[in-house]
Protein backbone atom coordinates (compact mmCIF):
# COMPACT_ATOMS: atom_id res chain seq x y z
CA UNK A 1 0.00 0.00 0.00
CA UNK A 2 1.23 3.53 -1.03
CA UNK A 3 2.08 5.76 1.94
CA UNK A 4 -0.56 8.63 2.55
CA UNK A 5 0.76 12.01 1.68
CA UNK A 6 1.80 13.95 5.10
CA UNK A 7 -1.32 16.43 4.16
CA UNK A 8 -3.90 13.62 2.98
CA UNK A 9 -6.97 14.18 5.30
CA UNK A 10 -9.21 11.76 6.80
CA UNK A 11 -12.60 11.17 7.73
CA UNK A 12 -13.49 11.84 10.85
CA UNK A 13 -15.34 8.48 11.96
CA UNK A 14 -16.50 7.46 15.09
CA UNK A 15 -14.55 5.38 17.37
CA UNK A 16 -15.08 1.61 16.13
CA UNK A 17 -12.38 -1.39 16.74
CA UNK A 18 -14.46 -4.24 15.21
CA UNK A 19 -12.62 -6.53 14.05
CA UNK A 20 -14.12 -6.51 11.06
CA UNK A 21 -12.05 -3.11 10.34
CA UNK A 22 -9.50 -3.52 7.94
CA UNK A 23 -5.60 -2.66 8.82
CA UNK A 24 -6.45 0.23 6.61
CA UNK A 25 -8.95 1.90 8.07
CA UNK A 26 -7.17 1.28 11.71
CA UNK A 27 -4.32 2.79 10.58
CA UNK A 28 -6.11 5.76 9.31
CA UNK A 29 -8.11 5.89 12.50
CA UNK A 30 -4.90 5.85 14.71
CA UNK A 31 -3.41 9.35 12.37
CA UNK A 32 -7.14 10.81 13.29
CA UNK A 33 -6.07 10.29 17.16
CA UNK A 34 -2.63 11.27 16.35
CA UNK A 35 -3.70 14.64 14.73
CA UNK A 36 -6.27 15.08 17.60
CA UNK A 37 -3.44 15.23 20.68
CA UNK A 38 -1.66 17.42 18.78
CA UNK A 39 -4.43 19.95 17.76
CA UNK A 40 -5.03 19.65 21.57
CA UNK A 41 -1.75 20.48 22.91
CA UNK A 42 -1.01 23.02 20.78
CA UNK A 43 -4.72 24.69 21.69
CA UNK A 44 -3.82 24.04 25.17
CA UNK A 45 -0.24 25.48 24.92
CA UNK A 46 -1.88 28.77 23.17
CA UNK A 47 -4.13 29.44 26.07
CA UNK A 48 -1.22 28.85 28.66
CA UNK A 49 0.67 31.94 26.30
CA UNK A 50 -2.34 33.88 26.16
CA UNK A 51 -2.34 33.76 30.21
CA UNK A 52 1.58 34.89 30.63
CA UNK A 53 0.89 37.63 28.12
CA UNK A 54 -1.75 38.76 30.67
CA UNK A 55 1.15 38.66 33.61
CA UNK A 56 3.46 40.42 31.52
CA UNK A 57 0.70 43.13 30.77
CA UNK A 58 -0.50 43.45 34.03
CA UNK A 59 3.33 44.23 35.89
CA UNK A 60 3.87 46.57 33.29
CA UNK A 61 1.18 48.68 34.22
CA UNK A 62 -0.80 48.03 30.65
CA UNK A 63 -4.33 47.62 32.59
CA UNK A 64 -7.15 46.02 30.93
CA UNK A 65 -5.72 46.61 27.11
CA UNK A 66 -6.24 42.58 26.78
CA UNK A 67 -7.85 42.48 23.76
CA UNK A 68 -6.01 44.58 20.79
CA UNK A 69 -8.13 44.29 17.77
CA UNK A 70 -4.76 45.42 15.28
CA UNK A 71 -3.13 42.63 16.40
CA UNK A 72 -5.96 40.08 15.41
CA UNK A 73 -6.75 41.69 12.80
CA UNK A 74 -2.82 40.66 11.39
CA UNK A 75 -2.87 37.35 13.01
CA UNK A 76 -6.09 36.54 10.74
CA UNK A 77 -4.73 37.53 7.70
CA UNK A 78 -1.62 35.48 8.63
CA UNK A 79 -3.88 32.81 8.98
CA UNK A 80 -5.85 33.57 5.30
CA UNK A 81 -2.55 34.09 3.55
CA UNK A 82 -1.23 30.90 4.89
CA UNK A 83 -4.05 28.26 4.02
CA UNK A 84 -3.84 30.44 0.69
CA UNK A 85 -0.53 29.34 0.39
CA UNK A 86 -0.99 25.77 1.75
CA UNK A 87 -4.48 24.64 -0.49
CA UNK A 88 -2.14 25.70 -3.86
CA UNK A 89 0.13 23.72 -2.46
CA UNK A 90 -2.19 20.57 -1.83
CA UNK A 91 -4.34 20.97 -4.72
CA UNK A 92 -1.14 20.43 -6.64
CA UNK A 93 -1.03 16.88 -5.24
CA UNK A 94 -4.54 16.54 -5.97
CA UNK A 95 -5.71 16.16 -2.96
CA UNK A 96 -9.43 17.19 -2.35
CA UNK A 97 -12.18 18.56 0.14
CA UNK A 98 -9.87 21.24 1.54
CA UNK A 99 -10.71 23.29 4.26
CA UNK A 100 -11.44 26.85 2.75
CA UNK A 101 -9.87 30.33 3.98
CA UNK A 102 -12.69 31.76 5.14
CA UNK A 103 -13.39 28.73 7.04
CA UNK A 104 -9.86 28.21 8.43
CA UNK A 105 -10.15 32.25 9.75
CA UNK A 106 -13.35 31.12 11.51
CA UNK A 107 -11.80 27.80 13.32
CA UNK A 108 -9.16 30.61 14.23
CA UNK A 109 -10.88 33.02 15.47
CA UNK A 110 -12.83 30.52 17.91
CA UNK A 111 -9.33 29.92 19.11
CA UNK A 112 -7.77 33.32 19.72
CA UNK A 113 -11.13 33.63 21.43
CA UNK A 114 -11.00 30.94 24.02
CA UNK A 115 -6.79 32.40 24.46
CA UNK A 116 -8.44 35.98 24.93
CA UNK A 117 -10.93 34.40 27.57
CA UNK A 118 -7.83 33.00 29.53
CA UNK A 119 -6.51 36.41 29.54
CA UNK A 120 -9.74 38.84 30.06
CA UNK A 121 -13.48 37.83 30.19
CA UNK A 122 -15.14 40.08 28.41
CA UNK A 123 -18.81 40.83 27.65
CA UNK A 124 -19.93 42.48 24.64
CA UNK A 125 -23.27 44.25 24.06
CA UNK A 126 -25.26 43.83 21.07
CA UNK A 127 -28.96 44.56 19.75
CA UNK A 128 -31.38 42.15 20.97
CA UNK A 129 -32.50 39.82 21.92
CA UNK A 130 -30.60 36.65 21.00
CA UNK A 131 -31.22 35.39 17.12
CA UNK A 132 -29.89 38.83 15.80
CA UNK A 133 -28.00 39.68 12.76
CA UNK A 134 -26.03 41.88 15.26
CA UNK A 135 -25.15 39.20 17.34
CA UNK A 136 -23.99 36.99 14.86
CA UNK A 137 -21.73 39.92 14.34
CA UNK A 138 -20.84 39.55 17.33
CA UNK A 139 -19.85 35.71 16.96
CA UNK A 140 -18.04 36.57 13.60
CA UNK A 141 -15.69 39.35 15.35
CA UNK A 142 -15.09 37.98 18.74
CA UNK A 143 -16.07 34.36 18.35
CA UNK A 144 -18.24 32.49 20.85
CA UNK A 145 -16.18 32.73 24.31
CA UNK A 146 -17.22 36.51 25.00
CA UNK A 147 -20.51 36.95 26.89
CA UNK A 148 -22.75 38.49 25.04
CA UNK A 149 -25.25 41.42 26.53
CA UNK A 150 -28.21 41.45 24.22
CA UNK A 151 -30.17 44.83 24.76
CA UNK A 152 -33.91 46.77 23.16
CA UNK A 153 -32.07 49.32 21.45
CA UNK A 154 -28.96 50.79 19.32
CA UNK A 155 -29.18 53.80 22.02
CA UNK A 156 -28.79 51.29 24.85
CA UNK A 157 -25.55 49.74 23.25
CA UNK A 158 -24.03 52.71 23.40
CA UNK A 159 -25.33 53.75 26.98
CA UNK A 160 -24.31 50.69 28.42
CA UNK A 161 -20.69 50.69 27.38
CA UNK A 162 -20.48 53.97 28.21
CA UNK A 163 -21.18 53.00 31.65
CA UNK A 164 -18.77 50.26 31.66
CA UNK A 165 -20.95 46.97 32.06
CA UNK A 166 -19.54 45.90 28.69
CA UNK A 167 -16.41 46.21 27.15
CA UNK A 168 -17.69 46.68 23.68
CA UNK A 169 -20.22 46.93 22.00
CA UNK A 170 -21.72 46.05 17.98
CA UNK A 171 -24.10 48.29 16.47
CA UNK A 172 -25.29 48.14 12.63
CA UNK A 173 -24.02 51.04 10.42
CA UNK A 174 -25.28 50.23 6.53
CA UNK A 175 -26.65 48.42 4.71
CA UNK A 176 -25.33 47.63 0.77
CA UNK A 177 -29.20 47.86 -0.89
CA UNK A 178 -30.77 50.32 2.45
CA UNK A 179 -27.95 52.48 3.33
CA UNK A 180 -27.42 54.40 6.92
CA UNK A 181 -28.89 53.06 10.00
CA UNK A 182 -29.48 56.85 10.77
CA UNK A 183 -30.06 55.84 14.44
CA UNK A 184 -26.27 54.29 14.69
CA UNK A 185 -24.87 57.94 13.21
CA UNK A 186 -27.19 60.14 15.84
CA UNK A 187 -26.01 58.20 18.93
CA UNK A 188 -22.03 59.18 17.55
CA UNK A 189 -22.69 62.53 17.87
CA UNK A 190 -23.21 62.50 21.69
CA UNK A 191 -20.98 59.75 22.30
CA UNK A 192 -17.59 59.92 23.67
CA UNK A 193 -17.06 56.01 22.55
CA UNK A 194 -14.61 54.95 19.70
CA UNK A 195 -14.92 53.52 16.65
CA UNK A 196 -12.72 50.04 17.06
CA UNK A 197 -13.51 47.65 14.57
CA UNK A 198 -16.28 46.94 11.77
CA UNK A 199 -17.56 43.69 10.89
CA UNK A 200 -19.21 42.96 7.24
CA UNK A 201 -22.25 40.51 7.29
CA UNK A 202 -23.85 38.57 4.81
CA UNK A 203 -27.48 39.37 5.29
CA UNK A 204 -29.98 36.04 4.59
CA UNK A 205 -33.41 37.08 5.18
CA UNK A 206 -35.96 34.13 5.87
CA UNK A 207 -40.00 34.30 6.22
CA UNK A 208 -40.82 32.73 9.46
CA UNK A 209 -44.04 31.74 10.48
CA UNK A 210 -46.70 29.13 12.02
CA UNK A 211 -49.35 30.21 9.44
CA UNK A 212 -50.95 27.20 7.29
CA UNK A 213 -49.26 28.64 3.81
CA UNK A 214 -48.59 32.69 3.13
CA UNK A 215 -52.31 32.96 2.31
CA UNK A 216 -52.94 32.53 6.34
CA UNK A 217 -50.22 35.74 7.07
CA UNK A 218 -52.03 38.43 7.89
CA UNK A 219 -49.18 40.78 9.52
CA UNK A 220 -45.02 40.78 8.76
CA UNK A 221 -43.09 42.19 11.60
CA UNK A 222 -39.21 42.62 11.49
CA UNK A 223 -36.79 45.97 11.84
CA UNK A 224 -37.78 48.41 9.42
CA UNK A 225 -34.33 47.99 7.37
CA UNK A 226 -35.37 44.49 7.12
CA UNK A 227 -39.16 45.11 5.60
CA UNK A 228 -37.16 47.32 2.96
CA UNK A 229 -34.76 44.99 1.76
CA UNK A 230 -37.55 42.84 1.09
CA UNK A 231 -39.64 45.39 -0.37
CA UNK A 232 -40.08 43.77 -3.61
CA UNK A 233 -40.91 40.45 -2.47
CA UNK A 234 -43.61 41.23 0.26
CA UNK A 235 -45.45 43.17 -2.51
CA UNK A 236 -45.14 40.50 -4.80
CA UNK A 237 -46.12 37.62 -2.33
CA UNK A 238 -47.69 39.02 0.39
CA UNK A 239 -49.50 42.06 -1.11
CA UNK A 240 -52.17 42.33 1.54
CA UNK A 241 -50.21 41.80 4.59
CA UNK A 242 -49.89 44.62 6.82
CA UNK A 243 -46.12 45.74 7.56
CA UNK A 244 -45.19 45.96 11.26
CA UNK A 245 -41.95 47.70 12.27
CA UNK A 246 -40.12 45.78 14.99
CA UNK A 247 -36.78 46.87 17.47
CA UNK A 248 -35.18 43.85 15.63
CA UNK A 249 -36.05 40.85 13.37
CA UNK A 250 -35.54 38.42 16.66
CA UNK A 251 -38.07 40.60 18.53
CA UNK A 252 -40.13 39.83 15.28
CA UNK A 253 -39.75 36.36 15.30
CA UNK A 254 -40.50 36.49 18.96
CA UNK A 255 -44.23 37.96 18.32
CA UNK A 256 -44.59 35.38 15.01
CA UNK A 257 -43.99 32.45 17.54
CA UNK A 258 -46.78 33.71 19.62
CA UNK A 259 -49.26 35.07 16.49
CA UNK A 260 -50.09 31.73 14.02
CA UNK A 261 -51.16 34.52 11.12
CA UNK A 262 -48.06 36.74 11.70
CA UNK A 263 -44.61 36.50 10.19
CA UNK A 264 -41.21 37.30 10.46
CA UNK A 265 -38.49 38.85 8.96
CA UNK A 266 -35.22 36.89 10.32
CA UNK A 267 -32.58 34.68 10.27
CA UNK A 268 -32.92 30.61 10.00
CA UNK A 269 -30.79 30.96 13.70
CA UNK A 270 -33.80 32.74 15.06
CA UNK A 271 -36.04 30.72 13.49
CA UNK A 272 -34.57 27.74 15.49
CA UNK A 273 -34.38 29.65 18.66
CA UNK A 274 -38.25 30.47 18.40
CA UNK A 275 -39.57 27.49 17.20
CA UNK A 276 -41.31 28.71 13.95
CA UNK A 277 -41.55 27.55 10.47
CA UNK A 278 -39.62 29.02 7.26
CA UNK A 279 -42.00 29.89 4.78
CA UNK A 280 -39.79 31.43 2.22
CA UNK A 281 -36.18 31.59 2.43
CA UNK A 282 -33.68 33.92 0.86
CA UNK A 283 -36.40 36.75 0.39
CA UNK A 284 -34.44 39.38 0.39
CA UNK A 285 -34.32 41.56 -3.01
CA UNK A 286 -30.41 41.87 -3.13
CA UNK A 287 -29.08 38.51 -3.57
CA UNK A 288 -25.35 40.41 -2.02
CA UNK A 289 -27.24 41.72 0.70
CA UNK A 290 -24.54 42.89 3.49
CA UNK A 291 -24.81 44.63 6.46
CA UNK A 292 -21.83 46.98 7.85
CA UNK A 293 -21.35 46.63 11.77
CA UNK A 294 -18.99 48.60 13.71
CA UNK A 295 -17.30 47.76 16.89
CA UNK A 296 -17.72 50.78 19.50
CA UNK A 297 -15.23 51.11 22.67
CA UNK A 298 -13.46 53.32 25.10
CA UNK A 299 -9.84 52.79 23.96
CA UNK A 300 -8.18 54.01 20.88
CA UNK A 301 -5.70 51.37 19.24
CA UNK A 302 -2.79 50.98 17.06
CA UNK A 303 -2.71 50.70 13.14
CA UNK A 304 -3.13 47.47 12.14
CA UNK A 305 -1.40 48.03 8.33
CA UNK A 306 -5.01 47.64 6.15
CA UNK A 307 -6.97 50.51 8.54
CA UNK A 308 -10.37 52.94 8.25
CA UNK A 309 -11.09 56.16 10.00
CA UNK A 310 -14.01 57.73 10.32
CA UNK A 311 -14.53 61.03 11.56
CA UNK A 312 -17.82 63.14 12.18
CA UNK A 313 -17.70 67.14 10.96
CA UNK A 314 -19.45 70.24 10.09
CA UNK A 315 -18.71 73.32 7.98
CA UNK A 316 -20.14 76.85 7.46
CA UNK A 317 -23.03 77.39 5.74
CA UNK A 318 -22.07 78.65 2.53
CA UNK A 319 -21.39 78.24 -1.26
CA UNK A 320 -18.08 76.21 -1.65
CA UNK A 321 -17.79 75.01 1.84
CA UNK A 322 -18.10 71.23 1.70
CA UNK A 323 -15.21 71.65 -1.25
CA UNK A 324 -12.76 73.31 0.46
CA UNK A 325 -13.97 71.02 3.43
CA UNK A 326 -12.74 67.70 1.53
CA UNK A 327 -10.14 69.19 -0.44
CA UNK A 328 -7.48 68.30 1.98
CA UNK A 329 -8.03 64.66 1.56
CA UNK A 330 -7.82 64.96 -1.93
CA UNK A 331 -4.63 67.27 -2.11
CA UNK A 332 -3.22 64.33 -0.17
CA UNK A 333 -4.18 61.38 -1.69
CA UNK A 334 -6.64 60.13 0.94
CA UNK A 335 -9.26 57.70 -0.40
CA UNK A 336 -12.93 58.66 0.86
CA UNK A 337 -15.10 55.61 0.86
CA UNK A 338 -17.95 57.48 2.33
CA UNK A 339 -19.99 60.20 3.46
CA UNK A 340 -23.10 60.41 4.91
CA UNK A 341 -24.55 63.83 6.25
CA UNK A 342 -27.77 64.04 9.27
CA UNK A 343 -28.92 67.10 10.77
CA UNK A 344 -26.97 69.25 13.21
CA UNK A 345 -30.02 69.65 15.35
CA UNK A 346 -28.98 72.65 15.88
CA UNK A 347 -30.21 74.94 13.58
CA UNK A 348 -32.23 74.00 10.55
CA UNK A 349 -31.10 73.24 7.35
CA UNK A 350 -27.35 72.81 9.49
CA UNK A 351 -25.92 69.40 8.86
CA UNK A 352 -23.13 67.39 10.50
CA UNK A 353 -21.15 64.81 7.93
CA UNK A 354 -19.43 61.35 8.39
CA UNK A 355 -16.87 60.46 6.14
CA UNK A 356 -14.96 57.43 6.17
CA UNK A 357 -11.44 56.87 4.73
CA UNK A 358 -8.81 54.53 4.25
CA UNK A 359 -5.91 54.70 6.51
CA UNK A 360 -4.67 55.04 10.38
CA UNK A 361 -5.23 58.15 11.94
CA UNK A 362 -1.58 58.19 13.00
CA UNK A 363 -0.70 57.59 9.18
CA UNK A 364 1.55 60.24 8.48
CA UNK A 365 -0.55 61.77 4.60
CA UNK A 366 -4.32 60.93 6.70
CA UNK A 367 -2.99 62.88 9.59
CA UNK A 368 -1.74 65.36 7.60
CA UNK A 369 -4.83 65.50 5.77
CA UNK A 370 -7.07 65.28 9.03
CA UNK A 371 -5.05 68.36 10.28
CA UNK A 372 -5.85 70.71 7.26
CA UNK A 373 -9.44 69.48 7.34
CA UNK A 374 -9.77 69.93 11.23
CA UNK A 375 -8.97 73.64 10.38
CA UNK A 376 -11.34 74.22 8.01
CA UNK A 377 -14.11 73.12 9.75
CA UNK A 378 -16.98 74.30 12.27
CA UNK A 379 -16.91 71.22 13.95
CA UNK A 380 -14.56 68.40 13.88
CA UNK A 381 -14.32 64.72 15.99
CA UNK A 382 -12.52 61.49 15.24
CA UNK A 383 -14.17 58.71 16.12
CA UNK A 384 -11.73 56.04 15.37
CA UNK A 385 -9.31 54.15 13.37
CA UNK A 386 -9.81 50.72 13.10
CA UNK A 387 -9.00 47.28 11.20
CA UNK A 388 -10.62 46.41 7.73
CA UNK A 389 -13.14 43.72 8.06
CA UNK A 390 -13.21 41.43 5.26
CA UNK A 391 -16.70 40.00 4.33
Amino acid sequence: MPEPSKYQLMSNEPENNSSTDSPELLALREKIDHCDQQIQRLIQERVLVAGEIAKVKASAGSGTSYYRPEREAQVLRRVRERNQTLREELLTEGLKGLVSDDEMVRLMREIMSTSLAAEMPMSVAYLGPEGTYTQAAVVKHFGQAVTSLDVKTIGDVFRVVEQGKAHFGVVPVENSTEGVITHTLDCFATSYLNVCGEVQLAINHQLLSNADGLTAVRKVYAHSQALAQCREWLERYLPDAEQVAANSNAEAAQIAAEDETAAAIASDIAGKLYGINTLAAGIEDEKNNTTRFLIIGNSSFAASGDDKTSIMVSTHNQAGSLFELLKPLYDHGVDMTRIESRPSRQTNWDYVFFIDMRGHAEDAIVKAALAELESKSAFFKLIGSYPVGAL
